[in-house]
């Protein structure tokens, strides 16, 4: 069993994104600038947004940390993304879901231009993402291909079940792995809270994608042995014994389920950390795009 370390690659892939900036900066070149929104307060938001401006600095990127009030409006917001879709200094950026309650996140995420949604969520890149076409891929599948090329994860012709539908992971992942070229030509089962039987199809997979969101769901009882294991759940489960009083737990029963597996993602440590150095390497991508034009 081999671990697929997304802690040790994300940060392989920050040094290498670091290089280029430094290329850049030695030539002169404009460094990319990725700015995040972030609406209220929501303490795992904050978290997440500040990593990611630490992660800009840590690489040489700029950064712009664009920080609202929860009461602000539909309207005030829409205007704020129309500012940011016409400064020619910010190559990407990200509104941090979720939004408060009176705002539609959908049109919010709509009103993003295309060619600064280094997230990868609005429609026109998830119609290229399909069609194959060069686009900004969502960062958290984006993330699992990673792993997968680099620790040559074998993938063609495999059976690969994909648990969970969301626009964000399992259905992006069931399109990029049934993809042609490597890390793709995947034989795809899409199942959801809604699939019949689960294990039936887990015990035939050679690689379980799993974005659940349950705790400790998948057990050593519904895989085969040799199978590669991808762990995108993370929840928080309370735990008197463990100092901090709860522990972070990802949708796979780790000590059962990595005694029959070939590859595993550990939670955390593994899907996690990626997600963040994909959405930089979307924002070079944007940077370099746009230095084309």
């Amino acid at each position: 069993m081999q671990i697929l370390d997304g802690k040790k690659t994300s940060e392989d892939i920050k040094n290498e994104i670091a290089a280029v900036v430094q290329k850049m900066k030695a030539d002169g070149q404009k460094v990319p600038h990725l700015a995040a929104v972030i609406v209220g307060n929501n303490g795992a938001s904050l978290t997440y947004v500040g990593s990611k401006v630490k992660s800009c600095q840590q690489i040489g990127f700029d950064s712009t940390l664009v920080a609202l009030p929860e009461t602000i409006t539909e309207s005030d917001l829409l205007a704020k993304i129309k500012e940011l879709n016409e400064d020619d200094n910010l190559d990407g950026y990200i509104v941090q879901l979720p939004l408060p309650k009176h705002i539609d996140e959908q049109k919010i995420l709509m009103a993003i231009d295309p060619e600064k949604d280094v997230d990868g969520f609005h429609p026109a890149n998830f119609g290229k993402m399909a069609l194959d076409m060069e686009t900004f891929l969502p960062a958290t599948p984006f993330g699992i291909m990673e792993l997968l090329e680099r620790y040559k994860v074998e993938t063609a012709g495999k059976h690969t079940v994909v648990i969970g539908r969301s626009h964000i992971v399992g259905r992006p992942m069931s399109i990029l792995m049934s993809r042609k070229g490597y890390p793709g030509d995947s034989t795809v089962t899409l199942t959801h809270s809604r699939t019949k039987n689960i294990e039936e199809y887990t015990k035939n997979a050679d690689i379980i994608i799993t974005a659940l969101g349950v705790p400790n769901y998948l057990k050593a009882d519904m895989v085969k042995d040799g199978v590669v294991v991808i762990d995108v759940g993370i929840t928080r489960v309370e735990d008197a014994s463990h100092p901090k009083g709860y522990v972070i737990t990802g949708d796979v029963d780790f000590d059962g389920v990595s005694k029959k597996s070939s590859f595993i993602t550990p939670v955390p440590g593994g899907v996690g950390p990626m997600t963040i150095a994909m959405l930089l390497k979307n924002t070079l991508l944007a940077r370099e795009i746009r230095s084309r034009k």
